[in-house]
């Protein structure tokens, strides 16, 4: 006797032409094909005339598997069927876990069908064309919290991501908690594509940013798809690449500019907002790849403009120097760009005169230095690293309307009046200024902040370390 087999076998989202041949010719010699009553209209056709058809409705998925091995167990050829691919929100693990837990013995073959998300992703274009998830949002047999975990994984973690079951009569918002969610990690002109009745005759595409998504035009026959940060839209198309055209764009003068270039890159893809302001995300970039501190997207504060406007001053001769605070901070800024833009970056620290005017007025000689820095270049741009004394001096001479400094990039490090000397600077609002937030910062940040200025002509092509 013949050892009692069943066929699950996904028939695709919904046109006989996305039906794959060995999926047709299982179902023309099943003697039962069990399936939701509503997929038998596109099947109908390659039934046999004497086939017996086991259709039920919507969450009687456990009852038809129960017939279905009622009938292969006596016998029968049966065929259990499934929209899109069995294995994927389908009939494929209920059937293996079924024959486990009844202990029968039972062969089982799986026919592979195009879900959904496939067909849903060739209509919008080229999509799913790199990693890729996908999340059901139907909470009949998964918790929501681990349903909302697993949708900030994905999104945090930069997947396309695919949404099947997105709502039903009862199940209204779970798709506008999504929604949510993605707009915390990935930005607002993200392209987002959803196809209504994928491959059926009342078929409807829509390309769309995930700002713009309306959860609202959306119904239980609907697949959505959300791009990841490297997606775009080109002549109506979303597309993923997968980075061939990436790889080949650097034009680089040496290995240590197509390291930087390469490394840029790849912050940028990691940003949880995408939509920085150019000159914001120019000293951002620079920011963390200093310091290899995603935080700093959290910290980092520029005024609007700040980095672009200082450039130009510097680009159009009106600013001459930087002054630092230590001299790690020179030592950081780049003597090539300096050069080329006839720039000077001092630091007063070991000027003679520094500490004969620390100990005569009782201050720091990093403050000392400022104050000598403020007598000979009133307007110069200021970086500061270390020394949060010497940001509060700077801030009391502006205040007192002794200095006028072009720009100031404000990083001192520290426990102590460091939070304190980047607020005194805040409100100084004609002054453009870029600021590292809180406790953190460092002579090497504040050093390449003033690179980042300096080379802001190349924030445009993402081509960073012309200079290096």
């Amino acid at each position: 006797m013949n050892r009692a087999r069943i066929i699950v076998a996904g028939i695709g989202p919904g046109s006989t032409a996305d039906i794959t041949p060995a999926v047709l010719e299982a179902i023309g010699r099943s003697d039962v094909v069990v399936g939701y009553k509503y997929y038998f209209q596109f099947i109908q056709s390659y039934l046999r005339p004497d086939a017996h058809c086991v259709d039920s409705g919507m969450k009687k998925e456990r009852q038809r598997a129960e017939e279905a091995f009622d009938y292969a167990l006596a016998g029968k050829t049966v065929c259990v069927i499934s929209s899109g691919d069995a294995g994927i929100y389908g009939m494929a693990p209920l059937i293996y876990e079924m024959k486990r837990a009844k202990g029968v013995e039972m062969d089982i073959e799986v026919l592979p069908g195009i879900s959904a998300f496939q067909k849903a992703a060739s209509l919008l274009g080229a999509p799913i064309g790199h990693d890729l998830c996908l999340i059901s949002l139907s909470d009949l047999m998964t918790p929501w919290l681990v349903i909302e975990k697993r949708i900030a994984a994905a999104a945090s973690a930069d997947f396309v991501t695919a949404i099947y079951n997105p709502k039903s009569e009862g199940r209204y918002w779970q798709l506008y908690r999504l929604h949510e969610i993605f707009l915390q990690h990935r930005s607002s002109d993200t392209p987002v594509g959803f196809v209504r009745q994928a491959g059926r005759a009342d078929e409807e595409v829509t390309v769309t940013t995930l700002g713009a998504f309306a959860p609202e035009a959306v119904d239980m026959f609907t697949v959505v798809i959300i791009g990841n940060t490297q997606s775009y839209v080109h002549e109506g198309c979303f597309i993923t690449p997968r980075g061939y055209y990436r790889e080949t764009e650097i034009e680089a003068k040496g290995i240590g500019q197509e390291i930087m270039i390469k490394s840029f890159r790849t912050i940028e893809r990691e940003l949880k907002r995408m939509d920085w302001p150019l000159d914001h995300k120019w000293a951002l970039l620079h920011a963390i790849h200093t310091t290899a501190d995603f935080d700093m997207e959290n910290i980092l504060y520029t005024d609007p403009h700040a980095v672009a406007s200082l450039y130009e001053m510097v680009e159009t001769g009106r600013l001459h120097t930087v002054v630092t605070d230590v001299t790690m901070v020179t030592s950081g800024i780049r003597k090539g760009a300096l050069e080329r833009l006839n720039v000077e970056a001092k630091c007063y620290l070991h000027d003679p005169r520094v500490a004969e005017l620390a100990a005569r007025h009782g201050i720091t000689r990093t403050q000392a230095g400022i104050r000598l820095a403020v007598e000979e270049h009133p307007d110069a741009l200021f970086a500061f690293g270390n020394a949060p004394t010497a940001l509060q001096e700077l801030a009391d001479l502006i205040h007192r309307g002794k200095a006028h400094p072009a720009g100031i990039v404000a990083a001192p490090v520290g426990f102590v009046h460091v939070q304190e000397s980047k607020h005194a600077v805040k409100p100084f609002v004609s002054i453009p200024k870029i600021i590292v937030e809180g406790r953190k910062g460092g002579s090497n940040l504040a050093a390449t902040l003033i690179n980042a200025i300096l080379c802001y002509n190349d924030a445009a092509q993402l081509k960073p370390g012309r200079d290096v």
